[in-house]
């Protein structure tokens, strides 16, 4: 080590000197000094991309005739019956708007509607489910 570092005394010639206050230019904030010191993000989003990388999705279960078949009998069934509101479960399942695959989701509640031209289960929650991707529905009553 250099004998300049060893000296203890190197700062004495400045170490009771007047402190100078700007009289143009306001004192800074704390607030603003310590942001001047904040760790540069050389990679934005980066952390985000590896968050969105690692979150999992499940494949999409494609049912064979007979299920479908049944699915649509207790649809059928649930929208001759709206008006003594059957309490239902249905799962269903929601495709991810970011990446392959999705989610299964469960609603559990009453059917206000069947509507068969848009393919849509409308529930007393608001909750607009396309029947295509109901992957199963159980009766309640």
């Amino acid at each position: 080590m250099s004998e300049y570092y060893k000296d203890a005394n190197r700062y004495d010639d400045i170490i009771n000197l007047a402190y100078h206050k700007s009289a143009d230019r306001e004192h800074m904030s704390l607030h603003d000094r310590a942001a001047q010191f904040a760790p540069f993000a050389a990679l934005t989003g980066h952390e985000d991309a590896i968050e969105e990388t690692s979150r999992l999705t499940d494949d999409k279960i494609i049912l064979d005739d007979n299920a479908i078949e049944k699915i649509n009998e207790k649809i059928y069934n649930i929208s001759q019956h709206l008006l003594e509101r059957w309490n239902v479960s249905v799962t269903y399942f929601r495709p991810d708007a970011l990446k392959r695959g999705g989610a299964y989701l469960t609603d559990v509640g009453t059917v206000m509607k069947v509507d068969v031209a848009e393919k849509m289960i409308i529930m007393d929650s608001g909750m607009k489910i396309d029947m295509g991707q109901i992957v199963g529905i159980e009766i309640m009553k």
